[in-house]
C-alpha cells in the first residue's frame, strides 16, 4: 500500500515577475488644455472618452503547471518568449522523491519551447513529499557576445540627443542588470527606432503609470525586448501606454521604428531606457556597449 504524498510548489521567478496578469480598463482623454490623461478612474466632467485594456501586473517568461496527476506528477516548464530562457529547476524539502531528469538542473529552453520533469517516489511503498521551485533568466546561458559591435542612437537623425542618466548613474544605473544604461530623455510620444538588427523576443505595452517604489513599479514599464544574433538582448524600455509597435518574434532591422517613448514603470519622467544584457550565471547583466550617432560619432555616457 502506498503512503501518503504530500505536495508543496514553489515558484520564483527572476526580475519579480508574478505568474497573474491582472486585466483592467484604463480611460484615456484629453483635458481643455490639450493634455493627454490616462488613468484607471473614469474622469469628473464631459470629456471624449476611449476605454482600452489595461494590465497591473506582468506575465511571468515562462509557465510552470503539472500537465500530470497528483500522483504522476509531470511539471512542464514552457517558454513564453520568442527567444531563449534558461531556468534552474531543483526540488526543496522533499523525501523519498526522484526525477527525471535529475535535479537540480539549468535547462535551456528554446524560443516558445517546453520541456518537463517527471517526479515520483523512489520506494513506491513508502510516503514521500517534495518541493519545486524555479528560476527563469531571459537568454541563453552565458553567451559570446561581440564586444566591438557599434549600436546606432535609437532616434531619428534629426532629433537631439539628451543623455540624463548613463553608465552607473546613481539614481537608478547602479544595479547589475542597469549598471551599463543610457536614459535618453524625450518627450512622450517619440519614435523610437533599433539600435541594432534581431528578433523581437518579448513585449509589454498595456501598463499606463509611473511611480518612484522600485519594487512596486520597476516591473511595470511598457518595453520591447531584441534578441541579437551573438546572444545579447536590447531593451528598450518606459514606452508609452500601447505604443510599441512590432510583435513578438518578428526581425527587425537597425533603424525601424519599434515604439514610442513614454513614462512607465520606474521613472520620474518621460525618457527612454537603453540597456544591452546577457544572461551571466543564471543572472541577468547589462554590459558595456559603444554607441554611435548618425554621424558616426561616439557618445560618451559615463
Amino acid at each position: 500500500m502506498a503512503g501518503a504524498l504530500i505536495i508543496s510548489v514553489g515558484l520564483i521567478l527572476a526580475l519579480a515577475l508574478p505568474v497573474a496578469v491582472d486585466a483592467q480598463e484604463v480611460y484615456i482623454w484629453e483635458d481643455e488644455n490639450g493634455i493627454r490623461h490616462l488613468s484607471d478612474r473614469k474622469p469628473d466632467g464631459d470629456y471624449e472618452i476611449r476605454v482600452q485594456r489595461a494590465i497591473a501586473q506582468p506575465e511571468a517568461p515562462v509557465d510552470m503547471s503539472n500537465v500530470g496527476s497528483e500522483r504522476e506528477p509531470e511539471w512542464r516548464f514552457a517558454n513564453r518568449m520568442h527567444g531563449p530562457v534558461t531556468i534552474a529547476v531543483g526540488l526543496n524539502d522533499s523525501a523519498n522523491a526522484v526525477t527525471e531528469p535529475s535535479l537540480p538542473a539549468t535547462i535551456e529552453l528554446p524560443a516558445a519551447g517546453h520541456r518537463s520533469v517527471l517526479i515520483g517516489p523512489l520506494d513506491p511503498n513508502a510516503g514521500w513529499r517534495y518541493s519545486i521551485e524555479m528560476s527563469a533568466i531571459p537568454g541563453a546561458l552565458d553567451p559570446e557576445i561581440d564586444t566591438e559591435h557599434r549600436y546606432r542612437v535609437p532616434l531619428a537623425p534629426d532629433r537631439p540627443v539628451r543623455i540624463g542618466q548613463g553608465f552607473g548613474g546613481g539614481f537608478s544605473h547602479d544595479a547589475p542588470h542597469s549598471r551599463y544604461a543610457i536614459d535618453f530623455t524625450l518627450p512622450v510620444g517619440t519614435p523610437v527606432h533599433a539600435a541594432r538588427a534581431g528578433t523581437v523576443m518579448d513585449v509589454e505595452r498595456y501598463f499606463h503609470r509611473a511611480g518612484n517604489d522600485p519594487e512596486r513599479d520597476g516591473p511595470r514599464a511598457n518595453y520591447v525586448r531584441i534578441l541579437h544574433d551573438d546572444g545579447s538582448m536590447a531593451v528598450y524600455a518606459h514606452l508609452d501606454y500601447n505604443a510599441v509597435l512590432v510583435r513578438p518574434g518578428e526581425r527587425v532591422e537597425v533603424g525601424q521604428v519599434i515604439g514610442r517613448s513614454g513614462n512607465t514603470g520606474f521613472s520620474t519622467g518621460p525618457h527612454l531606457h537603453f540597456a544591452v544584457q546577457a544572461n551571466r550565471g543564471m543572472q541577468l547583466v547589462s554590459v558595456p556597449f559603444r554607441m554611435d550617432d548618425h554621424e558616426g560619432r561616439r557618445l560618451e555616457p559615463d
